[in-house]
């Protein structure tokens, strides 16, 4: 039997996507391989949102070369949008690659391990989901379910919409039935999956047409499911039938990841976000209306250029204002082939250096502060495992995405009491409690 080894990089739709890739394979009558070096196929799934990862996967991509030298019976195989955005460029910089592909073209890595091909392949086109492959989820509890790829927005420092295309919506029907068969499997929590995920159905034909509240709460109606995430939504698109959602569904969880990206709207208007800081900040007031206990996430980018000092406080400003729960925080760094990249103003290292650290403190200093809300509770904790930290406890989640380590003697894909105890910005602490029959 052959083995593979596959290396994921970036955001939960990659996560997903290498649930795929892993169902395929084993289709196929392929095993993981734990380690790279005993792998038959060293596969990558790549990502080109930020500079970061491009870094790591260079020095991934040194020890998959090496290996290939030792046994050239080796498969390498890289995926993603990374490899979309270079294309065949991939071979030219790295002739050990075997076969290339972007998102949209997963299942042509199953043609060419089925071929007779010897030489470099690359599928580079838009076309199909990877949600219409196999499975093999990480935990069988929790589900990802691609709802719609692709992106029509044209933020100016975004690769998305060159990586991963238009965008396009799965019917609801056939969404639908993913997660009936997921529920039949056991799992618990889905997330839907999106790169704007609450703009979907609008290019769907007459007849199969559906808001994303609507497509909410038919999800919420499946029996065996008690857990609804979506993610990522765009604040242009954060409609008061969504949120509201968020009150009367009882499997949506209280939690929304709303991304800022920057607090002055001429910042807002020069990345194209479409929306403004009032637009932005009347979105958040109608969530804290609606569903007064919810947590919001955020991301925010540190430095676009020709962000003045008197800009960055703008953002500032925001971050006290709505009180984020957590934020996922980057430096502005050049994408090829966007906008941005050729504009005017870029910031130098040292501004975004202080910036980012004084941002960082505030949403840390915030973060801790949101959490003091659950000390004393007792939260409905999604059990996923052990605590990454001690063992001997236990790790999950509540409803509004904060991890919690506890002790307690419960299993994984179990959803039990757990009274908290301590909080800090990024964790929960407590004890499980005994439920009463």
């Amino acid at each position: 039997m052959s083995s593979y080894h596959l290396t994921t990089f970036g955001c939960q739709m990659n996560e997903h996507d290498s649930e795929r890739m892993k169902g395929m394979l084993e289709a196929l009558g392929y095993r993981e391989s734990p380690q790279r070096d005993g792998a038959d196929l060293i596969l990558f799934n790549t990502c080109s949102i930020r500079e970061k990862a491009d870094t790591r996967l260079a020095g991934h991509l040194g020890e998959a070369s090496r290996l290939k030298s030792e046994d050239p019976t080796r498969v390498v195989g890289v995926g993603g949008c990374w490899s979309q955005s270079m294309k065949e460029r991939v071979f030219q910089e790295f002739p050990f690659v075997d076969v290339a592909f972007g998102p949209g073209q997963v299942h042509k890595l199953a043609e060419f391990l089925t071929s007779d091909s010897i030489g470099a392949q690359g599928y580079f086109e838009f076309e199909g989901f990877t949600g219409h492959l196999p499975a093999r989820r990480e935990r069988r509890f929790q589900g990802w379910v691609q709802i719609s790829v692709g992106c029509n927005c044209v933020c100016s420092y975004c690769i998305v919409p060159s990586t991963r295309g238009r965008e396009v919506s799965r019917p609801a029907a056939e969404l639908v039935a993913e997660v009936e068969r997921q529920a039949a499997e056991g799992v618990r929590e889905v997330t839907l999956l999106g790169q704007n995920v609450n703009s979907w159905g609008r290019d769907l034909r007459t007849g199969e047409k559906a808001t994303f509240a609507e497509l909410l709460g038919m999800v919420d109606a499946v029996e065996g499911i008690e857990r609804v995430r979506y993610t990522s939504p765009h604040p242009k698109d954060m409609r008061e039938d969504v949120i509201r959602a968020h009150a009367e569904l009882a499997s949506l969880c209280e939690h929304i990841h709303l991304p800022l990206q920057a607090g002055s709207s001429r910042v807002l208007k020069a990345m194209k976000r479409t929306y403004d800081r009032e637009r932005y900040l009347d979105r958040v007031a109608m969530i804290r209306e609606m569903v007064p206990d919810c947590a919001i996430s955020t991301d925010i980018i540190v430095g676009f250029p020709g962000e003045t000092d008197a800009e960055f406080e703008e953002t500032m400003e925001v971050v006290e204002q709505v009180r984020y729960d957590s934020a996922f925080t980057f430096n502005y760094s050049p994408r090829r082939g966007t906008a941005a990249a050729g504009l005017d103003g870029q910031v130098p290292h040292e501004a975004k250096r202080e910036r980012m650290g004084r941002l960082v403190d505030a949403v840390q200093r915030i973060s801790t502060e949101r959490a003091q809300r659950f000390v004393g509770r007792s939260m409905d904790v999604l059990v996923e495992g052990p605590s990454r930290t001690d063992p001997s406890r236990l790790r999950g989640r509540i409803r509004h995405n904060k991890t919690v380590n506890f002790t307690g003697l419960a299993r994984p894909g179990e959803i039990v009491d757990v009274e908290i105890a301590a909080a800090t910005s990024t964790t929960l602490a407590g004890e499980e409690q005994l439920r009463v029959a």
